[in-house]
């Protein structure tokens, strides 16, 4: 028998419990009432899968030390060694024929599509192995520098068709920032820019070499790639910040011929009009490089938007088209002509 002075303190906490629950993650109930109001799914199954997702200390550690922090000297040998240039050169000669077609049909050089898998994940051995949910619901509910962004991307992953998915949401594996496949496409990327290029009705970042492929140079390409347009160029001159501005991480402005004019020429010569940008790196020896770097070069910044990441990219590609050309293997043009330091 409930006591009369409990009467009301009972029917109040029955009331708080029909009204609300206990949210494992904060946030969570306002995001799943967005994307059931945008696509109609079980509001009670996103919940459910919500609630499944865990809190990874490891992965806020691994967002406050990015590889790319790291000085150029440092970080180039991460990605532009010998066991990496030759793994590339072995996955262009193996998928030559693919590599052709896709790189014909959408105006990227092979070399550039391979070098991205090389430096994301090193041809897709290594695709992470973080569940793609608990790194972006860890990212988006407890990583207030970066809510915002995390928590837009995880909302795109639980409104992805399962067609543009390797598997259920769940079961997902991938970086520690929630990217996913060999070329680690996030869920806004994935629905923007992956591609079903095997004509399968899905899209298979993980498992399908065409859409991989495919997909990688659709981004390109929608981001602005140049076909035969140069990428980055080693400049003559020591770099000095007095004399121009450094690489800001903007499209190229400034014409070519006025870099050259202040004293920074190019290896190669370029088109006059042609837009470039300078960016200062330090070699082994602790002294900077100058290089010119154009808008291609903009383009795979938009992939990572660290120019190291972008020049290691360049380096990779270059290494990698040379040790092709050495086997006597036709090799498609880079339109960058660029001159990468003897590897170390």
């Amino acid at each position: 028998m409930i006591r009369p002075l409990l009467i009301p303190i009972f029917c109040a906490c029955i009331a708080l419990c029909g009204s609300a629950r206990a949210e494992m993650h904060p946030g969570e109930d306002a995001l799943v009432r967005e994307v059931v109001a945008d696509t109609g799914q079980d509001g009670s199954r996103l919940t459910a899968l919500l609630d499944g997702a865990q809190y990874r200390q490891s992965i806020i550690d691994a967002m406050t030390r990015p590889a790319e922090a790291k000085p150029w000297s440092e970080y180039r040998p991460i990605f532009v060694n010998p066991a990496r240039i030759d793994n590339g050169i072995d996955f262009y000669r193996e998928n030559r024929v693919l590599l052709d077609r896709v790189s014909e049909q959408y105006g990227v050089p092979p070399q550039y599509l391979v070098a991205i898998l090389g430096v994301e994940t090193n041809y897709g051995q290594i695709t992470g192995h973080y569940r793609v949910l608990d790194a972006l619901v860890t990212l988006a509910f407890h990583y207030p520098p970066r809510a915002d962004y995390f928590r837009g991307e995880l909302k795109t992953l639980l409104e992805l068709p399962v067609s543009k998915l390797a598997g259920p949401v769940a079961t997902l594996q991938g970086s520690y920032a929630g990217a996913q496949g060999w070329g680690q496409f996030m869920p806004s990327s994935i629905r923007d820019y992956a591609v079903d290029e095997d004509g399968d009705g899905r899209i298979d970042l993980n498992g399908s070499l065409p859409d991989i492929l495919a997909s990688v140079a659709n981004y390109f390409v929608r981001h602005g790639w140049r076909t035969g347009s140069p990428v980055a160029l080693l400049a003559t001159r020591d770099f000095d910040p007095d004399a121009v501005d450094e690489y800001a991480g903007t499209p190229p402005t400034m014409p070519v011929e006025q870099f050259v004019a202040a004293g920074y020429s190019p290896q190669i010569r370029v088109e006059p009009g042609v837009p470039a940008s300078l960016l200062a790196l330090e070699n082994g020896d602790g002294n900077p490089e100058s290089w010119l770097t154009f808008d291609n070069f903009y383009v795979i910044t938009r992939y990572n938007k660290s120019p190291r990441y972008a020049m290691a990219v360049t380096q990779l590609a270059d290494a990698i088209a040379q040790g092709v050309a050495a086997e006597s293997l036709p090799v498609a043009p880079s339109g960058a002509a660029q001159t990468a330091p003897p590897v170390q």
